[in-house]
């Protein structure tokens, strides 16, 4: 049709092209959905639900095969660098088309990955992973048939470049004998419809990666967005943006869902005293942060599959709260707001790689006369983990290097050896300690996460229908949760043998959750909402110290170190968000939550709200079914939460980069 129309043979090329690359582009998205509905929506989605999705997704599509094809009509106005002017020419285009293939698929695959790692489409925020890249590297590798990967996206490359060629050899055999004039008007129009393709609207503004979100629907936001165009719209959101002047006009607020002193100071700043107590010497401190520790794949949570009987049993003898949320999805971030008291908000760069954020006050630091020490079974150097740290003065470093356990993956040692060594360090102080202990082995690669030596650790099987309706990915996921139990069991049984132990205090919190289908289990809400993403255990355990309880209101990880420093009595001051969960005067259960998709939330006993950051939309959900009540009252909850997490969220940014120690 367009060669009765005398259309030129590199315009031809291009038509053709087009509709080669918006093939792949589309069958990467039906891939998508096909492969990751189930996940997202464990009773099922239809296609039909999503064609609205998938229509905005052909714009995004649209708009980066534009920006790949654009090159080859503008440079071709000079007909001398046209793809049919020379066999040299028709070599350089196809591998410059072979390249940016390359380039795409990655994007493809990186996209893949992280929708089945993270749940989450692909953006900047894999920097921070890409910044540690030779440790990324090593997981993904002892994680995923990389090779095999590779090979294929090469095999593919190389097929699609043969295509590219075939389609060129096509034109030339339809057009040959035609007379087909060079006309420069041609080009110039296909120039102008690439660039309207690029604009990607019909109007102002042009299509930008907010209307992916318009649909309210997480799934349906991921089927639309392009991992590129996701990837390279929020890369320049990495710099960490606060505003103090908003900080001040939100503080009021802040200030009275705090119950803070105060409301026009401006200052987070509360000295909480305790009379020194002489009788005795004061209890030991172990904080275990533990690998995605997702609360319902527990047995804590009434899961049938019974993951973690022992640290069960704990949980039943200790101070133990079954609704702690983590402010994000990232075991830097869990660091970050332990240590801190502050959510980790800056959305798509941890706070742990950005300089001016690194100099924080920690409450740890009031624990004076303490001996300090951290544990990690691999290198600190991972997310910059060890620039936070330097925070602790006089903290003890034990890491990768010094210890005589031997690796079994790229996180270093077995979450048990890590342990058991850190209790031969605990049982010759013959003062008080603070132990942090971070833990890893919960985590890909799950087959290589087992210590090979701890052979009366017995794996086992279960099938692949159980694990899915109980939330697991895989019997390996299955199995290493249940070995972090099984650590966690030899670590204490240790520790019971040692003279410390009556005195001492150990809190186990999750890093993090890990999204899935926890249908089950919770309400609708926790797999529907991600809330499964950030509700983790927080047990405090100490039998001679703390009577069991187990406490079910909304708490945050944020709050961990306050808490431990009214138990055991030490002065101290507090400078940013983190409250003591049993001060009996504390009003106002909540956890904020932040997002890398845009939105921020603040669950509360009875709702979780959530709104997205750059544009409109919220929704009000309920924490549990039966929960009922009118318009009027729904819309004043919904506007007091949303101010409220506006505000929490403005505080939190601002609060990163002013945080300093004293």
């Amino acid at each position: 049709m367009f060669v009765k129309y005398k259309i030129p043979k590199t315009i031809l090329w291009v038509i053709n092209l087009l509709l080669l690359f918006l093939s792949i582009f589309t069958l990467y998205r039906l891939a998508t959905f096909f492969v990751f509905r189930h996940k997202f929506y464990p009773k099922g989605i239809g296609l039909d639900e999503v064609i609205p999705s998938l229509l905005m997704g052909m714009r995004y599509d649209l708009r980066w095969i534009a920006f790949i094809l654009l090159p080859i009509i503008i440079v071709s106005l000079r007909p001398t660098f046209s793809p049919f002017y020379s066999s040299l020419n028709k070599k350089m285009w196809t591998w410059y088309l072979a390249v940016v293939t390359f380039i795409v698929f990655f994007f493809f695959a990186a996209g893949f990955v992280n929708l089945s790692y993270n749940m989450e489409p692909l953006d900047a925020g894999a920097m921070n992973f890409a910044e540690d890249f030779s440790i990324s590297w090593k997981m993904l590798w002892q994680t995923y048939p990389m090779l095999l990967m590779i090979g294929g996206l090469v095999a593919a490359v190389l097929l699609v470049r043969w295509m590219y060629h075939r389609s060129h050899w096509q034109v030339i055999s339809k057009t040959d004998g035609k007379g087909i004039p060079y006309r420069r008007k041609h080009f110039i129009i296909a120039a102008l419809l690439l660039l309207l393709f690029a604009w990607g609207n019909l109007s102002w503004p042009p299509l930008s990666r907010n209307d992916s979100f318009r649909f309210n629907n997480e799934f349906k936001s991921y089927i639309a967005i392009n991992p590129i165009q996701n990837f390279f719209t929020t890369l320049k959101q990495r710099k960490p943006e606060f505003s103090e002047e908003t900080a001040k006009q939100v503080y009021p607020l802040m200030a009275e869902w705090m119950q803070l002193s105060g409301k026009d100071s401006f200052s987070y700043r509360r000295e909480v005293k305790f009379v020194d107590d002489t009788s005795g010497q004061q209890p030991n401190i172990i904080l275990v942060q533990c690998e995605s520790f997702s609360m319902y794949k527990t047995s804590m949570s009434g899961n049938p599959l019974n993951a973690t009987p022992y640290f069960n049993s704990l949980c039943e003898n200790g101070l133990f709260f079954d609704r702690c949320f983590t402010p994000h999805f990232s075991t830097a971030r869990a660091l970050f707001a332990t240590l801190t008291g502050i959510p980790d908000a800056q959305l798509f760069k941890f706070s742990t790689r950005i300089p001016e954020a690194l100099d924080q006050h920690t409450i740890i630091n009031n624990f004076t006369g303490y001996d300090k020490h951290y544990f990690l079974g691999g290198d600190p150097d991972f997310n910059n983990f060890e620039g936070l740290l330097k925070n602790v003065k006089d903290l003890q470093m034990h890491t990768k290097g010094s210890f005589k356990s031997p690796e079994i993956n790229v996180w270093g040692i077995s979450d048990k050896d890590l342990m058991l060594e850190a209790n031969e360090i605990f049982k010759k102080k013959s003062k008080p300690f603070i132990g942090y202990i971070q833990t890893a082995g919960n985590h890909h690669p799950y087959d290589r996460c087992i210590s090979p030596k701890d052979t009366d650790f017995k794996k086992m099987e279960i099938n692949k229908k159980e694990l899915k309706k109980y939330g697991f990915s895989s019997v390996s996921e299955f199995n290493a949760l249940r070995y972090f139990d099984y650590c966690i069991q030899k670590f204490m049984e240790a520790a019971q043998k040692e003279s410390y132990f009556p005195n001492t205090i150990f809190i186990f919190f999750g890093d993090h959750g890990v999204a899935g289908n926890a249908e089950a289990i919770y309400p609708s809400v926790w797999t529907e909402q991600r809330l499964a993403n950030e509700h983790v255990p927080l047990l405090f355990y100490a039998p001679q110290l703390l009577p069991p309880q187990k406490r079910t209101e909304i708490v945050s990880q944020i709050d961990i170190l306050p808490t431990i420093a009214g138990m055991v009595k030490q002065s101290y001051v507090n400078t940013t968000l983190g409250r003591d969960l049993l001060d009996s005067t504390r009003k106002n259960n909540y956890a904020f939550i932040t997002s890398t998709t845009g939105a921020i939330g603040m669950v509360t006993d009875s709702f979780y709200f959530t709104k997205r950051i750059n544009f409109s939309g919220e929704q009000l959900v309920p924490m549990k079914p039966g929960i009922s009540i009118s318009k009027e009252q729904e819309e004043a909850i919904r506007r007091k939460l949303s101010a409220f997490t506006t505000a929490f969220f403005e505080t939190s940014k601002w609060m990163i980069m002013n945080n300093k120690q004293e």
